[in-house]
């Protein structure tokens, strides 16, 4: 499964552009955020990636869970959201 990563700077609607891209090539995708801002900008990508995949009836569902990654050495908890169609 592709792992998008996601930070409080990333723009909502590249990020939708992506998941879009990868939902069409494999069918799901994972998008892992750390920290509140990084979260909100994860959570609006999938909402803009709705409206870009839903003319071609695609409907998208998330499902939120906790991951467990290393940045810098350091061990940080993620927000990861797997979208895939309904």
């Amino acid at each position: 499964m592709e792992v998008l990563k996601v930070s409080s700077k990333s723009a909502p609607n590249s990020v939708a552009g992506a998941i879009a891209g990868v939902i069409r090539e494999l069918g799901c995708v994972e998008v892992q955020a750390v920290g509140a801002g990084a979260a909100n900008q994860a959570i609006k990508a999938v909402a803009v990636a709705r409206g870009y995949l839903a003319p071609a009836g695609v409907d998208l569902i998330c499902v939120p869970a906790f991951a467990n990654v290393t940045i810098d050495g350091e061990d940080r908890t993620a927000i990861k959201l797997i979208v895939e169609p309904r």
